[in-house]
């Protein structure tokens, strides 16, 4: 299967996106001083354990997403 440029430049553009969106919610995520996040004994709570769960998925994906989008604008330079 072929990509078109367009395409292929923005599955890339989504998966750098992807690390910086993903990234910066898993930093407050972890720096949390709402008490979201821990509890007030400093454990992580179950809204810690989803929201890390979806930031990782979306961060694979993201980054799966991008490789194929690299792949595709490298292919379109031969």
């Amino acid at each position: 299967m072929k990509l078109s440029r367009r395409v292929s430049w923005f599955l890339l553009a989504f998966g750098v996106w992807s690390w910086v969106i993903w990234v910066t919610f898993a930093k407050n995520l972890w720096n949390d001083a709402s008490g979201l996040a821990f509890d007030d004994a400093g454990n992580p709570t179950a809204y810690f354990w989803v929201h890390l769960t979806l930031a990782l998925t979306s961060f694979i994906l993201g980054t799966m997403v991008g490789v194929i989008g690299l792949r595709g604008v490298r292919a379109g330079k031969e």
